[in-house]
């Protein structure tokens, strides 16, 4: 029998812990394109060398989901997220010293590892804690990641400024460790460890947004076409975001805005994230994410063409506003549908592999941009293919069906 009902559940303490590991971990991460200029008037490396470790980054931390997915299905998330907490701290401390491109590379695959506990195992967490209001639940989590880049962007700027490189990341590289391990120690895998239901536990009815009664395991889910679609859709995504993240503050310093007004774009595209998280995620409890995903990948698709037309740095503004409620609308998608079409029995590692065949393949796109940008002296042909891959992934998502299940 479950405990009497506490008046505050769990798992909104949960929900907040989570939010902080992703708010650090991914706003850490998005300081790489304040980093990028400092990167390139120290040593001289070109756009895609330097851009190439943030490749780096998600092709590492996608390869490591599947192993961070299952081991969090297994053990929970406390010690997985420690561990990479402390190893994406230390990652940034060392990125102080170095003075080597193979130093910034084998760093960053350090900073990877660490990020591989960002996402899967937060949301699968936080899905495991939600029957009722999931969608809701996981949102405010994953508002963490908006938060972040609002948060430490503008920080890390600030922090060059006044002091230089390699102090902030010194200075990231403290502050994450620390807060990263703090909020794990409230992680717990899921409520039967507390003697309690998950909340709205029986309330929840057949809805789009609802899971199916049995859930799938990795070898099932795999057997289905419906994965690789949705692999195949978070990839059209992703290789647009990652190009912005790495990017999108050169691009606009090279347009004539000022570092710090290139650093308040990127930090609009996180403050309206949060918005987009948000709206999306009770969008999705009523409409289902597969209409979500239908509409942000439209309005990313709009945003790129815009991109294309962009002249002056005041232009830039309009794509970060749609384009940042887009990045934060469409990420927590994934780990609903995952839930409505293949279930909980194996839901980070069925995560953990869609992730990684869209990460690592879309980990391409920063260093293809800036090779194409190299060679041209442009972004105009980079940022098409980034467009395209939008309206592709649009194409594709309306093709998306729920699982059938032999009975």
């Amino acid at each position: 029998m479950p405990a009497v009902k506490p008046k505050l559940f769990y798992g909104w303490i949960i929900v907040t812990a989570a939010c902080l590991v992703i708010l650090t971990m991914y706003g850490t991460l998005a300081t790489f394109g304040i980093f990028f200029e400092s990167m390139l008037a120290e040593f001289g490396w070109s756009r895609a060398a330097v851009a190439a470790a943030l490749s780096l980054v998600i092709v590492v931390r996608a390869s490591l989901y599947m192993i961070t997915g299952r081991l969090t299905d297994r053990y929970g998330p406390r010690a997985v997220v420690t561990t990479c907490g402390l190893l994406l701290g230390l990652g940034y401390v060392l990125m102080s010293r170095i003075s080597a491109v193979w130093h910034f590379y084998l760093l960053y695959i350090l900073v990877g590892v660490g990020m591989s506990s960002a996402w899967i195992p937060q949301v699968s967490t936080v899905a495991r804690w939600f029957e009722k209001r999931r969608g809701l639940a996981i949102s405010l989590a994953g508002a963490g990641e908006g938060l972040g880049i609002v948060l430490m962007v503008p920080a890390a700027n600030w922090f060059i400024s006044v002091y230089d490189w390699r102090s902030s990341y010194l200075a990231v590289g403290i502050f994450g460790a620390i807060v990263i391990t703090t909020a794990a120690q409230f992680l717990k895998r899921d409520p039967k460890k507390m003697g309690l239901l998950p909340y709205g536990a029986g309330e929840v009815a057949e809805s789009p947004a609802a899971p199916p009664v049995r859930g799938l395991t990795l070898r099932e889910a795999a057997g289905t076409g419906e994965l690789w679609l949705l692999c195949a859709v978070y990839l059209s995504f992703l290789f647009g975001l990652d190009t912005v993240m790495a990017h999108i503050v050169v691009y606009a310093v090279g347009l004539g805005t000022s570092p710090a007004g290139a650093a308040s774009i990127l930090a609009t595209i996180g403050g309206v994230a949060v918005i987009g998280r948000l709206a999306m995620g009770l969008f999705a409890d009523r409409a289902g994410s597969k209409l979500a995903i239908i509409l942000c990948l439209a309005l990313s698709t709009l945003a790129w063409l815009w991109l294309q037309q962009a002249n002056a740095g005041w232009m830039l503004y309009p794509f970060a506003v749609v384009f940042g409620f887009v990045f934060g609308g469409i990420l927590v998608q994934f780990p609903l549908i995952i839930a409505q079409r293949f279930g909980l029995t194996a839901h980070g590692a069925i995560m953990g592999v869609v992730s990684f065949v869209a990460m690592t393949l879309g980990a391409s796109g920063p260093v293809l941009v800036g090779r194409l940008f190299d060679i041209s002296g442009s972004y105009r042909v980079g940022f098409l293919i980034c467009g395209a891959a939008s309206a592709l992934g649009l194409i594709l998502a309306l093709f998306s069906r729920p699982v059938q299940r032999a009975k």
